[in-house]
């Protein structure tokens, strides 16, 4: 049985460093894994008036999250921390309150960066933020 799961990526630059790690990661998991490409571009800024009538990203994202057996959560490293986007959609994924998807999760994070730390400090504010959210997360590598 392979294991699959949904790769977000913290940058939506197309030439994006972090999807092309998220892909090299791929490469080297074939046959173990299935990786699912979790597009989170389309999701708008959060906003708790919106779930009387949900976005259809939101819903898809959250489906995509929710089916996989892990998550794979990859960010660029912006002043001293990781990209909005993926706050973004942590917060899309843990609402309504007792609906999140996160809890649970088999969850690894990486990233890089072009700097000299690469995407260090981010990966460590990340990886605190979804320990809060209450997933499994994997303690190394870093």
């Amino acid at each position: 049985m392979t294991n699959s799961v949904a790769v977000i990526v913290g940058s939506l630059r197309k030439d994006s460093l972090n999807l092309k790690l998220a892909q090299a990661l791929e490469k080297l998991a074939a046959g173990k894994l299935v990786f699912d490409y979790v597009d989170i571009g389309d999701l708008p800024a959060y906003n708790d008036d919106l779930w009387v009538n949900p976005p259809a990203s939101v819903l898809r994202m959250k489906e995509q999250v929710a089916k996989a057996d892990g998550l794979l959560m990859l960010t660029p490293e912006y002043n001293r921390s990781y990209a909005g986007i993926l706050k973004n959609a942590m917060d899309w994924g843990s609402r309504p309150y007792g609906q999140g998807v996160w809890q649970g999760k088999a969850t690894a994070v990486a990233g890089t960066s072009p700097g000299s730390i690469g995407a260090a400090v981010g990966q460590a504010r990340l990886r605190a933020d979804l320990a809060s959210l209450s997933t499994v997360l994997a303690p190394s590598p870093r």
